[in-house]
């Protein structure tokens, strides 16, 4: 981490045709924003930037569908989401646009020094042509059926059924959004940017010196240097964009692709006078946070275009996550199948860092993951309140009843005392591994195992009984519970900076320096804390049932159809469901079983033991993830050995008809081994 002077991050500009939902956040700007925080409280010299992407087919498309100009669309939706991305706390330095007179400068340089070089090649081809509308069509004005997956709305560059990037002649009976005709082939001249010439630099620079990126991101990488690589049209048959800077380019404008990457520079460039320093300097370390629909634009074209120019340096990683759905449905912008940003922040208010929280202990970082209410509504009281909140709240309470809020002195430690304060510096080593390998997951749960420890750690020791007998070793224990709660402070700011803040404001510490948070004498002994509060709150299942109806409606509004759903099973008699014993049980342990794709071996303690269960539950969970979760447990399941390992019951799952796996649980926390009937 210290070989590099600066760092320079990126987050992907989103479209200003719309509102930012929560994908967007899980995406990107959660985990960017995690990593810059991080940054920052290492003292690292760190600038993020962002902005709206105001060019390109999606703002005309939607202009048109309102009768507005594409100014007006992109005015709106500019203002709206740099509010939302303000209020719900994201840590840009600048949120610029790609519509300000700066970038217009900018990208028209970077065209022309490229052009001038001679790296583009111009080609007259046939295009497709809207005879009813008049003009050529871009990608996004075609649609038709993928030739890969037979989906009949796809797009002219892209297949949002399958993902493809498709080409508008790929698309078998090919039509016009504008007037819904078929479009006829007419000849028109563009500008093209020669990626199979720049193949072998990106073989080499990818294949051989990248192969520490995300398998996600490699791996499409090497498909399409495998595949190889084709030119690539930088200009467009429309009004709306950046003018093409030549004279014989009346009516064409930039394409999308090549103008907004550039925004990054702009951006920079609008910032400070001292931009090249951020992106001319093999000292800074450039890192682009996108979705993997970016993949090819971030890894491919755009350090193309870097690389042609010459001057610029190229990222050093690309961390791109991979789609978040809502409710095992896909998030879809045109049947309002979303949870938008600015009406979350109006419905929860001051619940930001729970929504960050659990976007990001739900992120989509190896495969799509799954965003539902109920899930949401158990992370945040299980979890957040139960786990971290309590621990917090019991520690300041007990100091203030027992010691009007002055931060006791510790005597003698015990074995267990120093094994806790032991690993603390262990679990942020392990934290800022994770973070340094963008594993914002990873990297949350230790933060997390934190707050457990100290939670357990109080537990265990029982202060409120020992106070009348032992007084000096509930101060020790307090002590120790304060220091923890001080180095929570530092560890979970990257990820809940809202609560870190209020953390320390009921400590009345000042902010500790990152290195010094694994420390045990954060807080000094005679130090007079605050009266705290509850640092999170339960959410009722009145406000989750709100939100679940308000999508059920949006469903039936979009006459959405219903999941497949698999067709009942024979009847079964009373006395066959009562012999099964199902019993509630929490998951204390969970690792993968060798040598295979699915099953993990759980450690669950019933209420009634400690027992192993084996289950194919690998491929959607982490085992991280769900160790602390409680479930429902079939205890008299005759035991059965699987891959040498004695599984002694089996746990309830819910699947959808995709696939995904839910765990059936109690609605609220119930005692080990409760009976389910």
């Amino acid at each position: 981490m210290n070989q590099f002077k600066r760092y320079l991050i990126t987050s992907a500009l989103p479209y200003a045709n719309g509102p930012l939902h929560i994908g967007h956040m899980a995406g990107v700007y959660v985990p960017s924003d995690i990593y810059t925080r991080y940054l920052r409280l290492r003292g690292r010299d760190v600038i993020h930037v962002c902005g709206s992407d105001e060019h390109g087919v999606p703002i005309t498309i939607k202009a048109r569908q309102e009768g507005v100009s594409p100014r007006q669309i992109v005015d709106r939706y500019h203002e709206m989401n740099k509010a939302s991305f303000e209020k719900f706390g994201i840590a840009f330095d600048i949120y610029s646009r790609t519509s300000s007179p700066v970038h217009y400068q900018t990208a028209s340089e970077i065209f022309k020094t490229l052009y001038d070089r001679g790296e583009f090649l111009e080609k007259t081809t046939p295009q497709y042509y809207d005879q009813e509308a008049g003009q050529f069509l871009a990608d996004r004005y075609i649609q038709g059926t993928c030739p890969r997956c037979s989906n009949e709305n796809a797009y002219g560059d892209q297949c949002e059924s399958c993902g493809t990037s498709l080409n508008a002649t790929d698309l078998i009976n090919p039509r016009s959004t504008l007037s819904g005709s078929v479009p006829v082939m007419r000849d028109t001249t563009h500008w093209f940017l020669a990626l199979d010439k720049y193949e072998p630099f990106l073989r080499k620079w990818i294949l051989e010196e990248k192969k520490h990126w995300k398998a996600n991101v490699y791996g499409q990488c090497k498909s399409w240097l495998d595949h190889g690589l084709q030119p690539r049209a930088v200009s467009r048959d429309l009004e709306w964009g950046i003018p093409v800077p030549l004279e014989s380019a009346k009516g064409k404008v930039l394409y999308v692709w090549f103008d907004a990457p550039i925004g990054y520079i702009s951006a920079t460039k609008e910032l400070t006078g001292d931009w090249e320093r951020y992106w001319k300097d093999s000292e800074t370390r450039m890192i682009h946070f996108i979705g993997k629909d970016n993949i090819v634009f971030h890894c491919i074209v755009f350090p193309s275009v870097l690389n042609a120019e010459g001057t610029y340096i190229l990222p050093d990683n690309v961390p791109a996550n991979e789609f978040l759905n809502l409710e095992n449905d896909k998030i879809s912008t045109s049947r309002n199948w979303a949870v938008w940003l600015h009406e979350y922040l109006e419905n929860f208010p001051g619940k930001q860092d729970v929504l960050r929280y659990v976007l990001c202990a739900n992120a989509p970082e190896t495969k799509d993951n799954d965003f539902t209410w109920k899930d949401f509504q158990a992370r945040n009281n299980n979890e957040l309140v139960a786990v971290y909140g309590n621990f917090i709240n019991r520690a300041i309470v007990l100091t203030h009843k027992y010691f009007d809020g002055a931060v006791p002195g510790r005597s003698e430690l015990t074995d267990y005392d120093r094994e806790v304060l032991d690993q603390i510096p262990q679990i942020k080593e392990a934290l800022e591994n994770s973070l340094e390998l963008f594993r914002f997951r990873e990297a949350l749960k230790e933060a997390m195992n934190l707050a457990r420890l100290g939670n357990k750690y109080l537990a265990d020791t029982e202060p409120w009984k020992l106070y009348k007998t032992d007084p000096q070793r509930v101060k020790t224990i307090l002590n120790i519970s304060l220091q923890i709660s001080a180095s929570l402070s530092v560890l979970t700011m990257p990820f809940l900076p809202d609560s870190a803040f209020r953390l320390m404001e009921f400590l009345r510490i000042d902010n500790i320096p990152w290195d010094r948070a694994g420390d045990s004498d954060l807080v000094e002994e005679g130090h007079v804390i605050g009266s705290g509060g509850l640092l999170f709150e339960k959410i009722s299942d009145e406000e989750i049932e709100k939100q679940v109806e308000k999508l059920l409606a949006t469903r039936d509004r979009n006459n959405l159809p219903p999941s497949a759903l698999v067709p009942p099973k024979g009847n079964i008699t009373y006395e066959e469901f009562s012999a099964m014993d199902i019993r509630t049980g929490t998951i204390t342990d969970a690792e993968r079983v060798p040598k295979t794709k699915k099953l993990l071996k759980l450690t669950i303690d019933t209420g009634i033991d400690t027992r192993t269960v084996v289950s194919g539950i690998a491929a959607c969970f982490e085992p991280g993830d769900i160790i602390g979760k409680q479930v429902s447990v079939l205890v008299n399941l005759e035991p059965r050995e699987i891959r040498g390992i004695k599984s002694q019951g089996m746990i309830l799952m819910a699947e959808d008809p995709q696939g995904n796996l839910v765990f059936v649980s109690p609605e609220g926390t119930v005692e080990n081994g409760s009976s389910i009937k």
